[in-house]
């Protein structure tokens, strides 16, 4: 189980941190071109939500890996869960539905954590 929990947290660490380091070194106007819900969003708040991508990746794997308050690795994937569902939100508001599907399994997958490292 522990090997398992490391594989989900260090894919999701990878996901998160290109996403979320995308966001922030992106400006709207070209991550408009492939991210169309950017739109609905002012600048700052797309940085944020890049900014909290990026620290949630830090937060799956760095706990665990130093050993320093390792539920933190728990708290990181809850608030990535948080994300996800903030995500579908938004694609389920705009009507794009084949958007879901990364929102769900990459939510699912932090769920998965949340379970792993704080409950098991």
């Amino acid at each position: 189980m522990n090997t398992a929990l490391w594989i989900v947290q260090g894919l999701l660490g990878v996901a998160f941190l290109m996403a979320g380091g995308m966001k922030l070194a992106q400006p709207k106007e070209k991550l408009a071109t492939n991210m169309a819900w950017v739109e609905d969003f002012a600048p700052n708040t797309i940085r944020l939500i890049g900014a909290l991508e990026v620290l949630g990746a830090i937060g799956l794997v760095l706990p665990m890996a130093l050993g320093i308050l390792p539920v933190l690795t728990g708290v990181a994937a809850i608030g990535l869960v948080l994300t996800m569902i903030g995500a579908a939100v938004t694609h389920l508001r705009r009507g794009e539905m084949p958007m879901l599907v990364p929102n769900v399994v990459l939510g699912l997958l932090a769920a998965f954590v949340v379970v792993g490292r704080l409950f098991m």
